[in-house]
């Protein structure tokens, strides 16, 4: 599989991606043409019309999903798919509606199609959406996401901050009790990081905000960009991941 899952879509002071153009750009090496999945928010032109000006700076055209009476013919011929970010529970539930779950997955697992994800379509990429921040303004047929990776993922991670007035839980402890009902890591990926998968092989990057990893049983450990995550790949058999 070829995967480049970002926690994030916009930085600040920059434009939309472009603080992850140079890694986009290697990733969509050879690709003329993106299906682009909008499903997250709910203005699907207007989203694929400003991921197209993008990508159109990479001289890839762009095909929205939603612009076809069966989405999973466009799938089918797919170059490489984007699911982009928004809310993570509509988009789970469009996906279901439209066959795409099973659809994207086969083509990314078996053909090699690369999948870029940005915040909820990184969350898509997990076993589950059980890490997403998100609130549930829909209800999906079941949590089971692609499965693209044996782990969760925590996109937009934010460090607890000291002296904070707010009285609510921090995203520690929200991921902390994860773990005390799913025996599964979790990787809180922090603004302007990403995850690099190529076959076996797993990588982090982006800013030197790094991101935080939660396992079963142990503190969570602080990873740099730069750092290799294979092992988590590696491990995949020893967690309870999302069922065949």
């Amino acid at each position: 599989m070829k995967l480049l899952l970002l926690s994030n879509s916009a930085a600040p002071g920059r434009s939309y991606l472009d603080h992850a153009r140079e890694v986009i750009t290697e990733h969509l090496d050879g690709v003329t043409e993106l299906l682009f999945v909008p499903y997250a928010l709910a203005d699907h032109d207007g989203y694929t019309a400003k991921v197209a000006a993008f990508m159109d700076t990479l001289g890839i055209r762009v095909r929205g999903a939603h612009t076809a009476r069966e989405p999973r013919e466009l799938v089918a011929s797919a170059q490489a798919v984007f699911i982009g970010g928004g809310n993570s529970f509509r988009l789970l539930k469009s996906l279901q509606r439209h066959g795409l779950v099973d659809a994207v997955a086969r083509r990314i697992r078996a053909d090699g199609v690369p999948y870029m994800g940005s915040s909820a379509g990184t969350n898509m990429a997990c076993p589950t959406l059980r890490t997403t921040n998100d609130m549930p303004i829909v209800q999906p047929v079941s949590f089971d996401t692609l499965g693209l990776v044996p782990f969760q993922i925590n996109p937009h991670y934010l460090d607890p901050v000291p002296g904070s007035a707010h009285m609510g839980e921090t995203r520690e402890e929200r991921l902390r009790q994860f773990l005390e009902e799913n025996d599964v890591p979790v990787l809180g990926l922090r603004e302007g990081t990403w995850l690099r998968r190529s076959h076996d092989a797993l990588e982090l990057g982006g800013l030197a905000a790094g991101a935080r990893l939660f396992t079963p049983g142990a503190e969570p450990v602080e990873h740099a960009p730069g750092a290799d995550l294979s092992p988590l790949l590696a491990a995949e058999a020893r967690f309870d991941c999302r069922p065949d």
